[in-house]
C-alpha cells in the first residue's frame, strides 16, 4: 500500500540583533548534527505566528515579536527524513526585549551527539555563508538575507 503524500509545515524566526548579528541552532537530530535557523514544526489547529512564538518560549524561554513575514518555500522540497512528505517552510523577521536571557556559545555544534541537543549562536549577517546551514531552505534564506532582501 502506498502512503498518501502529505505535507509538513515549519516556522522559523530570523532573529536579528543590534550588533547585526542573526540567531542560529545547531541540533542533533536524526542521527546528524544540523545548523538551522530556530522554529519548529506547526501543529494541527495552530497559526504560523503562534507556532513560533510557542517554539521560542519552548527552546529558548523567550517572547518574540513578529514584524513581518520574509519568506515561504515557493518550490518543491521533498522533507529530509520522511517518505511522500512536501516540506514547506516559512519564515518571519522577529525581535524580543529578552535577548539576555538567550544563552549562546561562539562555538560549531558544542552539543553531544544525543538525539535533541542543541544550543544557539550569533552569526554576524555579514559573515552568513550558505555552505554553513544544513538544509535546501535555510541555504536559501541566508541567500536572500545576504541580498539585503526586507532588511
Amino acid at each position: 500500500m502506498t502512503s498518501p503524500h502529505s505535507f509538513n509545515i515549519r516556522v522559523y524566526g530570523l532573529l536579528i540583533n543590534q550588533l547585526k548579528q542573526i540567531l542560529v541552532t545547531d541540533e542533533y537530530r536524526l542521527d546528524m548534527y544540523m545548523t538551522k535557523f530556530p522554529g519548529g514544526g506547526l501543529k494541527f489547529g495552530e497559526g504560523t505566528i503562534d507556532c513560533l512564538k510557542r517554539e521560542f518560549l519552548e527552546e529558548l524561554g523567550i517572547t518574540i515579536e513578529v514584524e513581518q513575514h520574509f519568506y515561504t518555500t515557493d518550490y518543491f522540497q521533498k522533507a529530509f527524513s520522511f517518505k511522500n512528505m512536501q516540506l514547506i517552510s516559512i519564515y518571519y523577521l522577529i525581535s524580543s526585549n529578552e535577548l539576555d536571557k538567550i544563552k549562546t556559545t561562539n562555538i560549531v555544534n558544542e552539543i553531544s551527539a544525543s538525539e535533541g541537543n542543541q544550543s544557539f549562536r550569533w552569526v554576524n549577517l555579514d559573515q552568513l555563508n550558505t555552505k554553513d546551514f544544513t538544509f535546501p531552505i535555510d541555504k536559501r534564506v541566508v541567500s536572500l538575507l545576504k541580498e539585503g532582501i526586507t532588511l
